[in-house]
């Protein structure tokens, strides 16, 4: 199942099912609040669909998956080429932040470079929707936890990020958070999102190119290790890091700026595209 979170007129909010170029309304009930009701993703979509009326997706205005996830934990530095390009040594422990939900934007809603800084920068990303959660979860458990998965697209404030050793503002300017376009139920992706090709591109140009497979720290592992010392909860997301080809590694620094398109694919997951757009300027 591919949930997407949509408004047909831009005052409603529905969730439906994306099939190709179309979808199927579910109603006004939220992954969020179906999560947290512990409700089973694939059956009961498909004992709402007969009823659901059809949408042209684009007749449509998609919002994020989830608007308002409990957690939003992000994982740097979790793939060991990302690290070599970065100022940092490969940590032997996942390196964890926290993105908050005013900074989310949905598939094709702009992506905000902000008035205060010149340092934009891609980071394409798998995240995990997780179902369930606890503490101390074991690894071997830990993939039970997984509701689906989705593309996100860190947007990263790097002069910002580096302002401070902890990296919190820099990935939290309103507007650079992408996610969506869909939340893919687990069953159908490989187990905690294993060998799925992931490829960001900059105005078509392919800027970065990895496997899932390539994360030093698998899905399974991080869900075990945050629980060590976070409650995790149904509707919370993790953003499980990104491969090397941010634009702030290289020489001449390659900067997103007004009217560029990004766009984050990941194999079964789908296409999340952003246009660049600056921030009006305040009065």
């Amino acid at each position: 199942m591919h949930y997407v979170n949509f408004s047909p007129d831009g005052k409603t909010r529905l969730l439906g099912l994306l099939e190709g170029s179309a979808i199927v309304s579910l109603g006004d009930a939220t992954l969020e609040r179906l999560l947290a009701q512990g409700v089973d993703l694939v059956a009961w979509a498909n004992a709402q669909r007969p009823s659901g009326t059809q949408y042209k997706l684009s007749d449509v205005t998609l919002l994020p998956p989830l608007t308002q996830p409990g957690k939003i934990i992000c994982v740097g530095l979790n793939y060991a080429d990302h690290t070599k390009e970065s100022p940092y040594e490969q940590p032997s422990y996942p390196t964890l932040f926290p993105r908050f939900n005013s900074s989310l934007i949905a598939h094709d809603a702009p992506m905000i470079r902000p008035l205060v800084s010149d340092s934009l920068d891609f980071e394409g990303e798998m995240a995990v929707v997780l179902k369930s959660g606890g503490r101390h979860i074991p690894q071997s458990k830990a993939l039970d936890c997984v509701a689906g998965y989705s593309v996100f697209n860190d947007g990263s404030v790097r002069e910002y990020q580096f302002k401070a050793p902890q990296w919190t503002v820099g990935k939290n300017f309103d507007g650079t958070g992408a996610f969506g376009p869909a939340l893919v139920t687990a069953d159908e992706v490989p187990a905690g999102g294993k060998g799925l090709k992931l490829e960001t591109r900059l105005n078509g140009k392919v800027v970065q190119a990895a496997n899932t497979d390539d994360m030093l720290f698998d899905v399974a592992t991080l869900i075990a290790v945050i629980s060590e010392a976070i409650t995790l909860e149904a509707g919370d997301v993790i953003v499980s890091g990104t491969p090397a080809g941010i634009g702030w590694a290289r020489e001449p620094k390659l900067i997103m700026r007004a009217g560029d398109v990004c766009e984050v694919e990941i194999e079964g997951l789908g296409v999340l595209r952003n246009v660049v757009r600056d921030e009006a300027p305040q009065r």
